[in-house]
This record gives C-alpha cells, structure tokens and sequence, in this order.
C-alpha cells in the first residue's frame, strides 16, 4: 500500500478540525468527471464523520488530457490567498464541464474576487508553483490517476463510494480502550 510522501504543511487547503483523528488527503483534477462524481461523497463524509475528519486538497491537474485543470488550480490557489479556497473549490467543481477563463473569471467574480487581479495572477503565473508542489508531492506518493485519496497517510485503493471510503475512515480512527472510555464519562 502506497505511502503519503509529502507531509502536510500549511500551505495545504484543510477543511475540519485541526485535532480530527483521521485526515483525509485528496489529490484532485478540476476537469475529472470522477473527481467531481467523488465530492458530494466527499461533502457527506465530512457531515458524518463531523470533528472526527478532516479534509486536505491537493491539485493533480492532468493537463494533457484536461486543457483547463491547470488555470483552474491556479485560480483554485488565487482564490484560496483571498480567503475563498472552498468556494471556489465547489464552483470549479460545478461546472466542470464548461470550464474556460471566461467561466473561472465569472466564478471568481461571483465570490467577490477582482477578475483583474485573478487575470495578472494568471498571467505571471503567481500559484504555478504550488500546484507543481502539489503534483510532484502526488507523484512521489504514487498517484497515478484521480481521485486519489489518503487516509492518515496510507492510499486508499477501494472504491470512491460512500461505503468504501466510510469503512476506511472507520477503520482509521483510534480505538479508545474501554477503561478510557469509562475514565472519561467519570469526569465532571
């Protein structure tokens, strides 16, 4: 089973609680069809498993075969240095299918980012590293297709369902011991 080899660091998109016991990592393509099938998956594991998980998204845009992952990253990271990672992480996502500049420009507008700004990042390529970062980190991990998802560090290789990844996430988080339990409810 692969490994996580890049650690997380702070520059990671991380959505939860900073003490959740599992850490789901997805690295993800804006222009996947299976990657965009995976997030409302994604959306209800996090409402199940509440402070128990936490999500980080990492860009693995295929741009060979899908020609706007890359500009959708960097608008995804533009976005992100705005305070607006999520937002437009779900609006990438939902429209997919359309993806062009003219659609990222109207998606940035519509979350009160200035187009003319997104427009010069783009143009001087100001978030290029951070997705390369994030691809080369994929890379050495052993992603070799999206989604690719990492539960507290190990590849998940089962299905993308709700089942599958649910079952995983289960079987990662701590067990506490019984006597624990019973120490804890004793507490005031």
């Amino acid at each position: 089973m692969a490994m996580l080899k890049a650690p997380l660091t702070p520059f990671d998109h991380r959505m939860g609680d900073d003490d959740a016991p599992v850490v789901l990592v997805e690295y993800g393509d804006y222009q996947c069809p299976f990657c965009a099938a995976a997030q409302p998956v994604v959306r209800e594991l996090m409402r199940n498993f509440g402070r128990d998980l936490a999500l980080t998204f990492r860009h693995f845009p295929l741009s060979e075969v899908h020609p706007q992952a890359e500009v959708a990253a960097e608008a995804a990271e533009f976005a992100g240095a705005h305070g607006a990672f999520w937002g437009m992480h779900e609006a990438l996502f939902a429209n997919q299918f359309r993806l062009s500049l003219p659609v990222i420009f109207a998606l940035a507008g519509s979350l009160n980012l200035s187009q003319a700004a997104l427009r010069d990042a783009l143009t001087a390529r100001t978030y290029a590293d951070k997705v390369r970062t994030d691809f080369i980190g994929g890379v050495r991990s052993g992603v070799n297709g999206t989604p690719c998802f990492f539960i507290n560090g190990l590849r998940h290789d089962g299905a993308h369902t709700f089942s599958a990844l649910a079952m995983a996430i289960s079987a990662a988080r701590p067990v506490t011991a019984p006597e624990q339990l019973n120490h804890d409810r004793a507490r005031p």
